[in-house]
């Protein structure tokens, strides 16, 4: 009884921390989600909203992005590359998981340590309103150390220390440390090994600082292995940044500047706010409302099932932007029903490695916001220029479909206008929510931000109050499941903008730029080579860590030839959108061979006719701007 005692005790202390953090991340989110529209609808009714709320908003982000990734170190979610450890013997596989987790602990740690100079930097007072609660004979002493003096001190929405806000990055990658450390093997002695990675840390910062400049290409090696082995992709490009700054005498402090910078700017609320709509509406019947609504309007065409499930995938990679969410929670529900309709299981799981990227191009995609904010361009003018080409993608897939239907006579079946309508009376709210975020955005009747945040509510409201496909303890869960996801690519992208800072201080955009000037000589030239390029970038990198990390090289080699950026932006996009799928380490392939439970080489088969067609869609992309810059004119 005494040892069930004890490990009950744990256990319910495990319980609670899980059931804070959890609940935590929940309120967090459906704040982000209440304040743009407080702001959007005081503005008319009160003249005015919450003081502070956009302030609130994006440091909100930051917690979220940080509480997430927490998250996804408990549940190991973070994204990977890849691993070579199924591939080796049980035992060596065991040593390269080690490996892996070990880098990871010493990357996380040295992160904390960052994260922790910068939040010592923001703090340099106390604030007055604490002193009340402080013991009266530690005030002389305090005060001797300048710990009163806050007259400076930024905060919040005027309200809340800056230094607070930020004190989440240390915390984040503390716990992102312990939680590495417990998912490095099942027994305690593995665990100490991993934990090993603390010292080697340590060693770094210390002993080993006066050979820095000599350990960063070895180190970034090791990093490459260890990616290789499990370790997660912003361990890879978080060590990278960290190994380059201490190589080259700079404060380590500039990374986590760079994560606060990136991730606390005014439009990157967009991003957990729009996947907080695309993971609701894949948590509950809309997917089954939407597949009905296009069968029941496009089923009369040849191939007019798929032709339906590619405009349902698109539909949902708008909203998710992350194609693997949409291969993941729709794939599954779609192979049954393409198979049933009498196409073959290989054009059938084609199809859908393909479409759970195709929609990255359409607004409201996330990844159009994103290059948005790190090329500097207007957002609103990246949308209407991605929209073509975008469509194009989607409309040739759909060519493809009636193709197939054609040649052997499947999915076609009579057009019932009563049916149609009462599909589109039942899908009618959902449908109307991407209409809605574009009159929002393209009719300037409010910020990007309160746009999202609108939608977000709308489905929310439709979800849980008219369809009641969603209750309070699902929605919990769905909204912890975004996190995750949001957590993930925060972190990623504010390691990858650590890492970029970096390589724009060394002037090697500008150094690329020259070499492309010397040895290119043709703006066609480049930009083949440019596509040759990124299918590779979206081969061996996800699109986030890539916008973060290639754009911003790319830039000036575009600007020698004359490509305007926004141009480079669509074919960034297009081609990375490839990447996903190219044989033999695209993403799509990955996700689909575990979704449908076939072999890659099998998979990547299957997609190899999609692949073609987008390939020269593509080019035709590429080669004629008007498709892109046409709108702008």
């Amino acid at each position: 009884m005494r040892i069930g005692g004890d490990e009950a005790g744990p256990r319910r202390v495990a319980a609670v921390l899980r059931a804070t953090e959890e609940g935590g991340l929940t309120i967090a989110l459906l704040a982000m989600a209440v304040l743009p529209v407080v702001e959007f609808v005081g503005r008319p009714l009160f003249g005015a909203g919450i003081p502070g709320a956009s302030d609130y908003l994006r440091h909100l982000t930051l917690w979220v992005g940080f509480l997430g990734a927490m998250v996804a170190s408990r549940d190991d979610q973070h994204l990977k590359i890849g691993t070579i450890t199924d591939l080796l013997p049980a035992r060596a596989a065991g040593g390269a998981r080690l490996f892996g987790a070990g880098a990871a602990v010493a990357v996380c740690a040295g992160l904390c340590w960052a994260s922790l100079q910068l939040v010592i930097v923001e703090a340099p007072a106390m604030p007055v309103a604490w002193r009340a609660w402080l013991p009266g004979v530690l005030h002389p002493a305090l005060a001797a150390l300048g710990l009163f003096d806050d007259g400076g001190l930024a905060k919040v929405g005027g309200q809340v220390p800056v230094w607070i806000a930020e004190a989440i990055m240390p915390l984040g990658f503390a716990v992102m440390t312990v939680r590495t450390i417990r998912h490095a093997a099942p027994r305690r002695r593995g665990r100490l090994v991993a934990a090993l990675g603390l010292v080697v840390a340590v060693l770094l910062a210390t002993t080993l600082a006066s050979h820095a400049a000599r350990l960063v290409a070895p180190g970034i090696c090791l990093l490459l292995v260890a990616a290789g082995c499990g370790a997660p992709i912003f361990v890879l490009l978080g060590g990278a940044a960290l190994l380059l700054f201490w190589g080259g005498g700079v404060s380590v402090a500039a990374i986590p500047t760079e994560t606060y910078r990136i991730v606390t700017s005014p439009i990157f609320p967009t991003i957990p706010i729009f996947a907080m709509v695309g993971f609701v509406l894949s948590e509950t019947g809309t997917s089954q409302r939407l597949e009905h609504l296009f069968d029941a309007w496009f089923a009369w065409l040849p191939g007019g099932t798929a032709v339906a499930v590619t405009l349902l995938c698109a539909f949902f990679t708008t909203f998710t932007g992350a194609s693997g969410v949409t291969i993941l929670a729709l794939g599954g529900l779609l192979l049954p029903v393409l198979l049933t309709n009498g196409f073959s299981e290989r054009f059938s799981v084609g199809l859908l490695t393909t479409t759970g990227s195709l929609g990255l191009l359409l607004p409201p995609s996330l990844v159009v916001i994103l290059y948005s904010v790190v090329a500097h361009v207007p957002i609103t003018a990246m949308f209407k220029a991605a929209l073509l080409p975008g469509t194009l993608l989607v409309a040739l897939v759909c060519i493809a479909c009636v193709w197939r239907g054609m040649r052997d006579g499947v999915g076609r079946t009579p057009f019932r206008l009563a049916e149609a309508l009462v599909a589109l009376v039942r899908a009618g709210w959902e449908v109307a929510m991407p209409v809605l975020a574009l009159v929002l955005i393209f009719g300037g009747i409010g910020t990007l931000v309160e746009a999202a945040a609108v939608t977000a509510v709308y489905a929310l409201a439709v979800e849980t109050l008219w369809y009641r496909d969603l209750g309070l303890r699902h929605l919990a869960q769905v909204l912890v499941r975004c996190a995750t996801l949001v957590g993930g690519i925060l972190i990623l992208l504010g390691v990858a903008m650590g890492l970029t800072s970096y390589l724009v201080d060394a002037e090697i955009p500008m150094r690329a730029a020259d070499w492309a000037r010397l040895h290119i000589h043709s703006r066609w030239a480049f930009l083949l080579a440019l596509n040759a390029a990124l299918i590779g970038v979206g081969c061996l990198m996800d699109i986030y860590s890539a916008l973060v990390v290639v754009v911003p090289l790319l830039l000036p080699m575009a600007q020698v030839f004359g490509i305007h950026p926004i141009h480079l932006g669509v074919i960034f996009l297009a081609n990375l959108q490839l990447g996903y799928l190219t044989p033999p380490i695209g993403m799509n392939l990955f996700l689909a061979s575990f979704r449908f439970d076939k072999p890659l080489l099998a998979v990547a088969r299957s997609t190899l006719p999609f692949l073609l067609l987008l390939l020269g869609a593509v080019l035709l992309i590429t080669y004629v701007p008007w498709l892109t810059l046409g709108v702008l004119d």
